[in-house]
């Protein structure tokens, strides 16, 4: 079972900054290594020729690498007992040899159903400064 993380609500502010998660130099090993965990075996994310034949300069990782990517930056944060809402956006590919820094903010402090939460914004990057992933959740604190 995931131990409950404890983040003080009192201690949160609105504008708050998640500490950033990095995955550098991601590679097509990475990429496969999901693929399997996954069981998406789709060839666009492991097949030279497929992906090429696609009009796709090379493999491309799965949105839902990138989107577990964002989710370990925000559990770390917030603690995977208390998410509540979590939503992802694929805005572009992410290639072997990227380097991904997902983060995020606080952006509400409010209580609702007797819990104190948070909401928040959250993103993935790459080396380039292109968006990779945009996001939000929520999370219960107490």
């Amino acid at each position: 079972m995931a131990e409950r993380r404890k983040l003080d609500y009192a201690a949160v502010r609105e504008g708050d900054e998640l500490p950033k998660f990095e995955v550098k130099n991601l590679t097509r090993t990475d990429i496969v290594r999901y693929a399997g965990a996954s069981g998406d075996f789709n060839p666009i994310h492991h097949d030279q020729t497929f992906a090429s034949g696609a009009g796709y300069p090379t493999v491309f990782a799965h949105g839902m690498l990138n989107a577990g990517f964002v989710s370990k930056c925000l559990t770390d944060y917030v603690g995977r007992p208390n998410l509540r809402k979590f939503s992802v956006n694929f805005r572009t590919q992410v290639w072997p040899g990227d380097t991904i820094t997902c983060g995020g903010k606080v952006t509400r402090k409010f209580e609702e159903r007797g819990e104190q939460c948070i909401e928040g914004e959250l993103f993935a990057v790459n080396q380039r400064g292109e968006v990779a992933i945009t996001g939000s959740f929520v999370a219960a604190l107490s």
